[in-house]
C-alpha cells in the first residue's frame, strides 16, 4: 500500500488497533477474517457498535462464501482471497475511500 502512496499503520490484532485510538483517524482498514483474539467479523461488528463506520476490506486465506456474505452484509467495503492481487487491493481502498 505504501508503494500506490498510501500512509500506512499496522496492528498486531483488533485490540491492539482498538486500544491504540486510530479508529476515529483511520480512512481504510484492510483486516484478515482470522485474527488472534478478536476475529475480523466481530471487529467488524465492534467497529459498528461504535459508530465507526470506517470502510473495511476483508482478505481471508480461507474465504467462505458465509464469510463474505456476513462482511458485506454488514457494510465491507470489499472482500478478497488470499493470495491477493496488488491491483486489485489498491483498486478497491481507492474505490472505499
Amino acid at each position: 500500500m505504501e508503494s500506490a502512496g498510501y500512509a500506512v499503520d499496522s496492528f498486531d490484532s483488533a485490540e491492539q488497533f482498538l486500544r491504540s485510538g486510530s479508529a476515529q483517524n483511520a480512512a481504510c482498514l484492510i483486516v484478515d477474517v482470522q485474527l488472534p483474539g478478536i476475529g475480523g467479523l466481530e471487529h467488524q461488528d465492534k467497529l459498528a457498535g461504535d459508530d465507526n463506520r470506517v470502510p473495511i476490506i476483508f482478505v481471508s486465506a480461507q474465504a467462505t462464501q458465509a464469510n463474505r456474505d456476513v462482511a458485506m452484509k454488514h457494510g465491507a467495503a470489499g472482500f478478497l482471497s488470499k493470495p491477493l492481487r496488488r491491483d486489485d487491493l489498491v483498486k478497491l481502498v481507492g474505490a472505499a475511500i
